[in-house]
């Protein structure tokens, strides 16, 4: 701490190193977005640098620092400028089924899995509601979003990373009882169920690799039969930021014959992984040209051995995240 004071570089990463995965994450649980996550990160880490010397140790470390990237997240959602609109349905689309449901549009991007690894609140304090899988999957980060800037970041702060309720109320800089006034609200809004019985298969396990491998053989011949018997028979499709929901294995079958698996596409999938959760980079093959093209990517909730969600994200923006490229030689 010293050494970080007095303006030693590598004494401050010493001291900021442990805890800034957990901080981007934080924020990307608050922003719904990845890339904003990241500019969040490092506003916080430039202005923890600059205000070291008024550290005083009130706190610990840790909840200084989550102060200061909660403030800075809350203030980026207040300056935040509107999304860019995604044009729905793409060109060629055509025969699309009336949706199960219409949700608030809200911008979300997914989370790659290489940058949970080593995540310091795998293990949250003993208040934390949710275990650390649930509280990254795009399911719970959706949830979220739809929350107030501020109860959003009470509910994290108290449900997720398990903060107390005085810590949590330094941090946003109000008193318990306005964190415990927001939480309540926070908690009857919440749009989200814990899983159910049927939970995913732990992760890279024979249950989950073979069912991976199964939709990927289904997905790339366009077979939507074999697709669509994968799936649980109250599976959803969503795609944010569009707001169409779709449920069902039957309306899901419509759904993909007019879009993904319509007459003359054919489809690549690379895996990897976002969320917690098995994932693919989706590629389109464009004949003419010998390539395929990257068209966003896919996200699998796991329930047992089937498919209980699948959330298509249609921006490519987040690719170099996941170490995938724009085309692939065909």
């Amino acid at each position: 701490m010293e050494r970080a004071r007095a303006g030693d570089e590598q004494a401050f990463g010493e001291l900021v190193g442990p805890h800034r995965r957990e901080l981007q994450v934080h924020c990307y649980r608050i922003l719904g977005s990845a890339l904003d996550a990241e500019d969040a990160l490092q506003e916080t880490l430039l202005a923890a640098w600059q205000g070291l010397a008024g550290f005083e140790g009130r706190s610990s470390l840790r909840v200084w620092l989550f102060q200061i990237a909660t403030r800075r997240c809350l203030n980026a959602l207040r300056s935040a400028s509107r999304r860019p609109a995604v044009a729905w349905p793409p060109p060629g689309v055509v025969g699309l089924p009336e949706p199960t449901r219409i949700d608030e549009v809200t911008w979300l991007e997914p989370y790659p899995d290489v940058l949970l690894a080593g995540l310091a609140d795998a293990a949250p304090g003993p208040e934390a509601r949710y275990e650390a899988r649930e509280a990254i999957s795009v399911a719970f980060v959706t949830a979220l979003q739809l929350l107030p800037p501020r109860q959003r970041a009470v509910l994290i702060l108290r449900d997720v990373l398990g903060f107390r309720a005085s810590e949590a109320a330094g941090i946003l800089d109000c008193t318990e009882e306005s964190v415990t006034s927001a939480l309540k609200r926070a908690r009857a809004a919440l749009r989200f169920q814990h899983a159910s019985a049927a939970g995913p298969p732990p992760p890279g396990s024979a249950q989950e690799r073979d069912l991976v491998q199964r939709f990927t053989q289904a997905y790339e011949a366009g077979d939507v039969d074999r697709v669509v018997a994968l799936l649980t028979e109250d599976a959803w499709l969503i795609m944010p930021p569009v707001p169409l929901r779709y449920q069902g294995r039957e309306v899901a079958a419509r759904f993909m014959a007019a879009t993904a698996f319509r007459p003359g596409r054919s489809a690549r999938l690379v895996p990897t992984r976002a969320n917690g959760q098995p994932a693919f980079g989706l590629y389109v093959r464009d004949p003419q040209s010998g390539v395929a093209r990257a068209n966003g990517l896919i996200v699998l909730a796991l329930a047992g051995g089937q498919v209980s969600v699948l959330t298509g994200f249609l921006d490519n923006s987040t690719l170099p995240l996941f170490g995938l490229p724009r085309t692939l030689p065909d």
